[in-house]
């Protein structure tokens, strides 16, 4: 698939960025090289494998969910410029 100017003004506005003139060659080819492998990767015939989530037959160990005391709250915060029990302050950014 080509990549052309139509194609790279839609993708600009959708993520909206801007991309100089000097560099919309560049882009272009880039993109193109990109979705040209993507479909390389679409011909690969993965019907006889299976997808893996885990190496472990069976699925993923979980361990054990015990409730423990933890102090990161405290340990975070005690860095902070300015705090008020268990958040920082910070400056008024709205009026």
């Amino acid at each position: 698939m080509q990549i052309d100017d139509t194609l790279l003004s839609k993708l600009e506005k959708l993520s909206s960025l801007k991309v100089s003139d000097d560099k919309r060659m560049q882009i272009k080819q880039q993109l193109s090289e990109i979705v040209n492998f993507v479909e390389v990767l679409n011909e690969l015939d993965l019907s006889n494998d299976n997808a893996v989530v885990s190496s472990i037959n069976g699925g993923t160990l979980l361990r054990e969910d015990i409730a423990k005391d933890s102090h990161v709250i405290d340990d975070i915060l005690k860095n902070a410029p300015a705090r008020e029990g268990n958040f920082f302050v910070v400056p008024k950014i709205i009026e």
